[in-house]
């Protein structure tokens, strides 16, 4: 199993959702890990290590992606 740590913008019409915490884990078979959160009634800026196959993580990824949430690499 694999490890990657993402940093991750949500639009606001999105923070409502449990894309992170429930629909990853439910739809992608990964386990997301909330390492860090800023939520705003605007805005949530969220650092989030995501664990499981390469594939699974890069669905996972491609999916938030296509729902807006903007994502990107975090290096150690």
């Amino acid at each position: 199993m694999a490890v990657r740590k993402y940093f991750c913008t949500f639009p606001q019409h999105l923070i409502s959702e449990p894309i992170v915490s429930y629909t990853l884990g439910a739809k992608f078979g990964v386990i997301p890990n909330i390492r860090a959160a800023s939520i705003t009634d605007t805005l949530a800026l969220v650092a989030v290590e995501i664990e499981g196959k390469d594939d699974a993580i890069d669905r996972s990824v491609a999916y938030l992606r296509e729902r807006g949430v903007r994502v990107e690499d975090m290096k150690d």
